[in-house]
């Protein structure tokens, strides 16, 4: 099975929970996949407890939306050139003096505002919806991110102990939040989706958009001057 399949929920935990164990720890990827991992959890979790209005249609998203991880995971595994928008956490994840929450942010500024939009819709497009019949479970959804989004900051802000890093470390996460990417990532689907009869000017418009991602996640993942993660 490749990750250009559709996926059940219960399979994309499995993958994620495969990788986490051959994963380094400390890895950015490892770091990302961790925070996704929860948030797939709690989601699944939430399919069960009637908290979204079609629970089967947000089964299908977040499968779709794993699947976009997942491949470039495959894709960075077996050597191939990577979207724009995911480069920088492939080609950044062992550096010593990038900052867990950097790695962690910068994984979901990719899968926020470049695929989540583009697997948004893919699921309109294969349900027959528009947008406007998903916004309130696609609201819902970014809730759940919201929520392990600030657990994580919690936990990987550093402690007294590395107060030498603390302010440059805010100083580049400060550049990042969430509710301007769940924003962004909306005007995405609506702009996408007027443009989806009109291939040449889509494949243009998502292109620049896992561009521009790419370079934000790139600034997220400025190295730390000073002594490095494991000194």
């Amino acid at each position: 099975m490749t990750t250009t399949d559709v996926l059940t929920v219960d399979q994309v935990l499995d993958r994620m929970r495969g990788l986490a164990a051959t994963l380094p720890r400390g890895d950015g990827v490892e770091v990302f996949n961790g925070m996704y991992l929860t948030v797939t959890e709690l989601l699944r979790e939430r399919l069960a407890a009637a908290y979204f209005d079609d629970p089967a249609g947000m089964a299908r998203l977040d499968a779709v939306f794993a699947a976009r991880y997942l491949s470039a995971v495959d894709t960075d595994g077996s050597g191939g050139p990577t979207d724009a928008c995911w480069r920088p956490l492939f080609e950044l994840r062992g550096n010593p003096r990038v900052h867990p929450l950097q790695f962690a942010l910068a994984g979901m500024n990719a899968h926020i505002e470049h695929d989540l939009p583009l697997s948004v819709l893919d699921c309109c497009l294969t349900l027959g919806l528009e947008p406007r019949q998903a916004e309130a479970d696609y609201h819902r959804v970014n809730d759940l991110l919201a929520l392990v989004e600030a657990q994580v900051r919690e936990e990987l802000l550093p402690g007294r102990e590395a107060l030498r890093i603390a302010d440059p470390l805010m100083h580049v996460v400060g550049v990042w939040s969430i509710d301007r990417a769940r924003d962004a990532a909306w005007a995405s689907v609506l702009g996408l989706w007027e443009l989806r009869n009109a291939p040449h000017a889509y494949e243009a418009v998502t292109a620049a958009l896992s561009g521009s991602v790419g370079m934000v996640s790139r600034a997220l993942l400025t190295p730390l001057s000073g002594p490095s993660r494991t000194d």
